[in-house]
């Protein structure tokens, strides 16, 4: 089964194509400079199908669409979401929707401790959530959280145990967190990443965990995000006009 995957959910982005057997083509954008954080847009249909060519495919190949709804930036996520609903929609294809937390956390299900998955959500903030190694991958064994820097050190020195952090927040914060004890990674494992996305999805639509299009929305868990009015910033194609 061919499953397209799409993740914009941070400054970076990432498109990926894959089947049961492996990655068929993949491609990403990343952050180093400013100007390619407002990139997204014309990154993620250009990667599609780049990657459709790339692999001598065409559109009506693929059989399946899994998406990161966040929690991350709202601009990243508008595109991403937007993009997933209209293909799939196009297509009659059903979709899978993850969190980027979690796309964050698989990469290191080998890790030793504790894994804390952190996303730089701007004005001072942090989302996060904790991890702990289970068979197959991770399990999620906290809420999604957000809150300011110091508060996540706080709770990470409570934790009493080895904490690996990964993510563009532990990164922008490496010197607090560290103060706690906490390792963190390396700028390989800064943002979530489509072929994580599509790794963790292609067994839910195996077993036809799936939604229709207009049934994705966004992960929200700051209250000032989920009060954006999505009509006035353009609906999402397929879906509502509110999240």
């Amino acid at each position: 089964m061919l499953v397209l995957g799409v993740e914009t959910s941070t400054p970076a982005a990432s498109v990926c194509l894959a089947t049961e057997q492996g990655v068929v083509a993949s491609t990403s954008l990343g952050s180093g400079l400013p100007h390619l954080q407002r990139a997204h847009g014309r990154f993620v249909t250009e990667a599609i199908s780049w990657c459709l060519r790339s692999a001598e495919l065409v559109p009506d190949d693929v059989k399946g669409v899994a998406v990161s709804l966040g929690p991350g930036l709202f601009t990243g996520m508008r595109v991403g979401i937007a993009t997933a609903q209209a293909f799939a929609h196009a297509r009659q294809l059903p979709v899978v929707g993850l969190a980027s937390l979690d796309l964050l956390a698989f990469p290191h299900r080998h890790a030793h401790g504790v894994i804390c998955s952190v996303i730089d959500a701007k004005r001072g903030e942090l989302f996060w959530a904790l991890y702990r190694c289970a068979p197959g991958g991770v399990q999620r064994v906290t809420e999604f959280r957000t809150g300011r820097p110091e508060t996540l050190a706080g709770e990470l020195e409570a934790i009493g145990e080895d904490v690996l952090c990964v993510g563009d927040g532990a990164i922008a914060h490496a010197g607090l967190l560290a103060s706690v004890g906490a390792e963190i990674g390396g700028v390989g494992s800064a943002h979530p990443s489509a072929q994580a996305l599509v790794e963790l999805a292609l067994p839910r639509f195996l077993r036809e965990e799936t939604r229709r299009p207009e049934e994705l929305t966004p992960t929200y868990i700051r209250q000032a995000d989920a009060q954006i009015n999505w009509a006035k910033r353009g609906a999402l194609h397929g879906g509502t006009a509110g999240a």
